[in-house]
């Protein structure tokens, strides 16, 4: 387990928090739990569990529909936002690629979370908005 300072460290080299001070940098690292997971390891199963917010701060993790692949994901990247801004199961599969180290943040705790940081929630915006058009190209 990486010591705070580290984290912070971390935190601040990854976009979706690039625009946040150091004492706020510093609040994410207290809000958020560090979890981590094995080759191989599912963390949202699609339509059945997920309720939490993951960053991605080092390895890769799969995105399954179906069972057919649609993404790997990797530093920085984030993943569960759907199934917990919505309210619904996920709809993909997601599982580790190799170790998996990632920010986990508690689907209740994510709207009071993005309200106190809307420099990220612009910045989840933004990247949702890649993610449709990447979709949209794919047709």
């Amino acid at each position: 387990m990486a010591s705070r300072v580290e984290l912070i460290d971390t935190l601040a080299g990854l976009a979706l928090f690039a625009d946040l001070s150091r004492p706020q940098l510093e609040a994410v690292a207290h809000t958020f739990e560090e979890e981590y997971f094995a080759d191989g390891q599912r963390i949202l199963r699609q339509g059945f569990s997920g309720s939490n917010l993951y960053v991605i701060v080092s390895g890769q993790a799969g995105v399954h529909v179906d069972g057919a692949q649609r993404a790997v994901l990797s530093r920085g990247d984030f993943f569960g936002e759907i199934s917990v801004l919505l309210g619904e199961p996920p709809a993909a599969d997601v599982v580790a690629v190799g170790p998996l180290r990632c920010l986990a943040l508690p689907g209740s705790d994510v709207e009071s979370f993005l309200l106190t940081f809307p420099r990220v929630s612009y910045r989840m915006l933004q990247a949702e908005a890649r993610r449709v058009r990447t979709a949209n190209l794919w047709r």
